[in-house]
């Protein structure tokens, strides 16, 4: 690592915890000689949905969040001609799938109090090719659902939540993924509140949709190719339904996700532990600290600790990176919008004061380390950084 200043070593923006269990059941993984989607693939599925706590869900696992987006999307029927909103405040993956299937996205402004999307500007947003919404919960606080389902209800769309942030979220103390959305999509990537270093899960209720995105996680193949290579009699012939992708979660990547799921309640814990401190530490600087949940009890699962610089901060927000990069502790910005990446202003001809709310966030925003293997004295050094940074050290 590189050494700072005060010879310290560099606090990365985030790091993943992966314990002895994880390890040894990767090895036992290499080991069995089944190292492709296979028993471990599907034992994580069933525990996922057995975590969940809802035996009506089916869980699918994927190699990326966005791999599950694309086929729920896709399980749904949206194509060309069609509309999905999302926000503009996301990773480009949220709008990137609707693209894959020759669909358009209307992106929409957040609301500054949560950077969540706006509702109202959603209902704003819906012309007759609208056929879905994607909301995003983003940093991990759940989004306002009931005005997401009274607006899909009230216009006939579907639902399809980005969870990418939401493992273990609560709304309304149910967890995020047993909602009454048509899909609901979670990132297992190296940074996430869960890893399995690049995997997701796509969690329905609708049998339909979970039949269509199984076959075409896997090249549109009507049979399941573990249980083509496990058969006890001759089981070759398969046939190809649909063009489809190459999704699948593999057995190694799985044997990572069975362990770190038993581990992402308590993995909350401590995030909120961090969060809390940061909360207190920070409370009288020029900062606008993150959100919490709207419904007393419910949980935030505290994927992302984003701050906001007010307008008497006396620094912008690239002098503070820069001082903390300084005193070295590593940051972020989530996210620069979409409106701002040429591909999708030029596209679609986006400016930014279509977008005020998520253009001033995006200005006066960065996102502090926040992760489990962090001890109490990094989480004291980011503060006193921070601190440092507005000449309150």
């Amino acid at each position: 690592m590189t050494a700072t200043t005060d010879s310290l070593p560099f606090l990365p923006f985030a790091l993943p915890e992966i314990g002895e269990e994880e390890i040894a059941e990767v090895v036992d993984t290499l080991r069995s000689g089944w190292v492709t989607t296979g028993p471990k693939a599907r034992k994580f599925e069933e525990a996922f949905s057995a975590y969940l706590g809802d035996t009506s869900l089916q869980s699918i696992a994927v190699n990326s969040a966005t791999a599950g987006l694309h086929l729920a999307l896709e399980a749904l029927g949206i194509g060309p001609g069609d509309e999905v909103i999302t926000t503009t405040h996301t990773f480009t993956a949220t709008a990137e799938v609707v693209r894959y299937l020759s669909a358009d996205v209307k992106l929409v402004d957040i609301d500054p109090a949560t950077l969540n999307i706006d509702p109202a500007a959603i209902e704003a947003a819906i012309t007759p090719r609208t056929k879905a919404i994607m909301p995003v919960h983003y940093a991990g606080l759940a989004m306002d659902m009931d005005a997401i389902f009274a607006i899909a209800n009230k216009h006939g769309l579907k639902i399809v939540e980005d969870a990418a942030h939401a493992l273990p979220t609560t709304y309304k103390e149910r967890l995020i993924g047993t909602l009454q959305s048509d899909a609901v999509v979670f990132s297992f990537y190296a940074n996430k509140t869960m890893t399995t270093g690049e995997g997701g899960m796509l969690v329905t209720r609708d049998a339909q949709l979970a039949a269509r995105a199984k076959v075409m996680r896997l090249h549109g193949i009507n049979r399941d190719a573990f249980d083509r290579f496990t058969a006890k009699v001759p089981s070759w012939y398969y046939e190809i339904v649909a063009p489809g992708f190459k999704y699948n979660l593999t057995d190694i990547a799985a044997a990572l996700g069975l362990h770190q799921l038993q581990r992402v309640s308590g993995f909350q814990v401590r995030r909120e532990q961090i969060a809390s401190r940061f909360d207190e530490a920070l409370a009288d600087l020029p900062l606008i600290l993150p959100p919490r949940p709207q419904h007393a009890g419910d949980l935030h699962s505290w994927h992302l600790y984003v701050v906001r610089l007010k307008d008497e901060a006396g620094i912008n927000r690239d002098q503070l990176i820069d001082s903390l990069f300084a005193d070295g502790i590593g940051v972020s910005v989530h996210y620069i919008p979409l409106h701002l990446h040429p591909y999708w202003k030029e596209r679609y001809d986006l400016r930014a004061e279509q977008f005020p709310h998520s253009q001033k966030a995006y200005e006066r925003m960065l996102t502090l380390p926040l992760y489990t293997r962090m001890s109490d004295d990094d989480v004291e050094r980011v503060i006193k950084a921070v601190r440092k940074a507005f000449g309150r050290a």
